[in-house]
């Protein structure tokens, strides 16, 4: 007879984190709905919370430790055979463990620490058992080398949000619920559900701000869903929204009694001088967004009963994403709506991780990249230079390689030279559960339980939500016997690696990390939500939908965490980076210009293995608009070829007036038709990866990759 339950369950796939009913027959998943009563997320669920039962159950998922079978030839490296033709075989886990911790530690012994680099996915902020021991773990590594998705998505946010506010994610968010101008530039919460701001069912938020009154304006070089929603859009050339933004900020000291900032906010007068020369006619000349639309969303900005600007994806990964989130800091702090209902609130967690240093501060250029001297950024170097490291002989030499969650040959820059790269290492461990574009370079996979398995709670995401909740999630099925928890992974990892080091920590340093690592993340949980003081684990366990902890209030200035406890505007760092922005914006870009692009049903590359998500019509195609189609002689639906400086791609063509006249789109997360992946759902969806053409070079003043305003060339073939 089967045994038909409903269990309380969470998405951890993006940023909503939203609250799930999860309907199971005996142990599998027959059906997964919103769940009405989560006080964040209201009911509301997308097409990849629908998809996690098919994750739980693709028999692709790797459910225990692979190794790389050697070959008797000359092939990939001296321990297995090419990545194309590899053969692999599932071994056990103290195996693949011992195996793992023997190569990572002579190499650190043989070639220093720094020889071991680490790749970090997206999903980590998403994993508890990261954060609460794989941080630790990484750290024992005692490697520079460090790299994550971060640099090619948000560390302009960061960056700006240490030196304004203190600590790196100490970010404003906008209150939605109750703002009356929401100004939107770069960013697609309709299909995002929000980025670094945390905001599920944002189609009825988007509804309850319309029914009171207040307006969304959205700046973005193509219509996107949001856009489509909103009730203006405004096209912006790739790459120039700096200098629509500054142009605003320029013109709030032309506008009687806009400039009304908080009383521990500096540096002012500082930045009437700096911005005095970015003039609206200028900004339209480069941009192309009209002066007068500048100088009108600025008075309407001013004007409103509390605005909220807000620049996500689009912004940060452009040549100038730091001076695009600076402006945007100085636009909600010189306007007053900084830390007022209906402006940019902080959040006030029951978990904190800026108080209780759960989450660093943040830093800029402690050490720099041995290869192109790049500044590192919260311990991070940016990921557009590691395969020059890996590549470029000499001490510190990347000569081994830690992946967890992560694809950067599809979502970094010039990802066919970092599949190069990687081939060319000594060794390679991954953290995943699938043989992808990346993992198949690694000589062992060590594969985690997830998110269904094991217990869960929103560290991060908790920290960047328009409303203050907390919610306990127990796993909703049982691990496997033979099956690891990441957090056990990284535990067993850590503590054998270090027994292994010729130069052993001393005896209190190996106390202190087993007691640290042998502790459960859910413990380690109960005892932070006890220190909060705001709920415990156990009025969460029994309120397994989350407990409501009330709307963002204003706290400032006691929750800046910067020495003074006052904002600093002039920050010279950004200041200086003006010159930049005057000098290699003097003339309109010209020819095509490539952007990105996602789509509520992909989550960026690790997902396309799933029917559900990939069925229907196909949206892997170069989106252009039919002026030039017309000028580079293609017609719809023909094949092209989209060259960049550092690589070309062949895919159909999509003539559309969503994107702006000179700009063409490609979609993140694709390009799957590489041979040695073992995820054959994702093999089937067509498509090329645009980080095939994405440059290396081109970076923010912050590191974080310049994704978007590539210039491109387009014929038909």
């Amino acid at each position: 007879m089967t045994n038909r339950t409903e269990k309380i369950g969470v998405c951890n796939l993006c940023e909503a984190i939203c609250g799930l009913r999860i309907t199971l027959e005996d142990d599998r998943v027959v059906e997964v709905r919103g769940n009405p009563d989560d006080p964040l997320s209201r009911g509301h669920i997308c097409p990849k919370g629908v998809s996690l039962g098919d994750l739980h159950h693709d028999p692709d998922r790797l459910r225990r430790p692979v190794r790389r079978v050697p070959s008797t030839g000359s092939g990939r490296r001296s321990t297995g055979s090419t990545t194309d033709e590899a053969e692999w075989e599932e071994i056990g886990w103290d195996e693949a463990l011992d195996l793992v911790a023997d190569r990572l530690a002579s190499t650190i012994d043989r070639h220093g620490p720094d020889a071991v680099g680490v790749y970090l996915g997206n999903p980590n902020a998403h994993s508890l058992g990261f954060a609460t021991h794989g941080v630790a773990m990484v750290k024992s590594l005692r490697t520079r080398n460090r790299f994550s998705a971060s640099s090619v998505d948000q560390v302009p946010h960061q960056l700006v949000a240490h030196l304004l506010y203190g600590h790196q994610l100490l970010l404003p968010i906008p209150d939605i619920d109750r703002t009356s101008f929401f100004l939107v530039l770069g960013a697609n919460p309709m299909a995002s559900n929000g980025s670094l701001m945390t905001v599920p069912d944002f189609p009825q938020r988007l509804r309850d701000l319309k029914a009171r009154g207040g307006r969304m304006v959205v700046v973005d070089p193509r219509r996107t869903e949001t856009a489509k929603v909103a009730d203006e859009h405004v096209f912006v050339r790739p790459g120039t929204d700096a200098v629509v933004l500054l142009a605003m900020v320029r013109e709030l000291f032309e506008l009687e009694g806009a400039v009304r900032p908080a009383a521990y906010v500096d540096g002012v007068d500082a930045v009437r001088t700096a911005v005095l020369d970015f003039t609206p006619e200028w900004a339209e000349r480069i941009s192309g967004v009209p002066a007068e639309t500048i100088r009108r969303l600025t008075r309407e900005y001013v004007a409103a009963d509390g605005a909220a600007a807000y620049g996500r994806l689009g912004l940060s990964t452009q040549g100038f994403g730091s001076v695009c989130q600076w402006a945007i800091g100085c636009l909600n702090a010189l306007t007053g709506n900084l830390d007022r209902e209906g402006g940019v609130l902080f959040t006030e967690p029951a978990i904190d991780f800026v108080t209780t240093g759960l989450i660093g501060r943040g830093h800029h250029d402690l050490y720099r990249s041995r290869v192109r001297d790049a500044p590192e950024v919260g311990g991070e170097l940016p990921v557009a230079v590691l395969s020059e490291e890996i590549e470029t002989p000499g001490d510190g030499q990347v000569r081994a390689m830690l992946t967890i969650a992560g694809n950067p040959v599809l979502s970094t820059p010039d990802g066919r030279r970092l599949a190069a790269a990687l081939d060319s290492l000594d060794f390679m461990v991954a953290v995943d559960i699938y043989l992808n574009e990346t993992t198949r370079h690694a000589d062992v996979v060590l594969p985690p339980t997830t998110i269904l398995e094991r217990d869960h709670y929103d560290i991060v995401f908790h920290g960047l939500a328009v409303r203050n909740t907390a919610r306990f999630t127990p796993a909703v099925v049982d691990k496997p016997r033979d099956a690891r928890h990441d957090w056990e992974i990284f535990r067993d990892l850590a503590l054998r690696i270090a027994g292994r080091l010729e130069r052993q920590p001393s005896l209190k340093q190996r106390v202190q990390q087993r007691l640290r690592l042998t502790i459960s993340p859910t413990f380690a949980i109960g005892t932070l939500l006890r220190r909060g003081g705001r709920t415990t684990i156990t009025e969460l366990r029994k309120r397994p939908e989350g407990v409501d902890l009330g709307p963002l209030r204003p706290t400032l200035p006691d929750r800046l965490r910067t020495g003074d406890r006052r904002i600093d505007l002039a920050q010279p760092l950004l200041l200086t980076d003006l010159e930049r922005v005057r000098r290699e914006l003097a003339e309109p870009p010209e020819g095509l210009l490539l952007i990105g692009r996602r789509h509520q049903r992909d989550n960026n590359s690790w997902l396309h293995n799933l029917d559900r998500l990939t069925r229907g019509r196909q949206r892997h195609q170069l989106l252009m608009h039919p002026d030039d189609g017309a000028s580079c002689g293609v017609a719809d639906g023909v094949r092209v070829r989209v060259v960049s400086r550092v690589g070309s791609v062949e895919v159909e063509a999509r003539l559309s007036d969503e994107v702006m006249r000179g700009v063409v789109s490609l979609p993140h997360g694709y390009g799957h038709q590489v041979p040695g992946t073992r995820m054959a759902g994702a093999a089937r969806v067509p498509g090329v990866s645009v980080n095939d053409l994405t440059d290396p070079e081109r970076l923010d003043v912050s590191g974080n990759a310049a994704l978007n305003g590539v210039p491109v060339t387009v014929t038909p073939l």
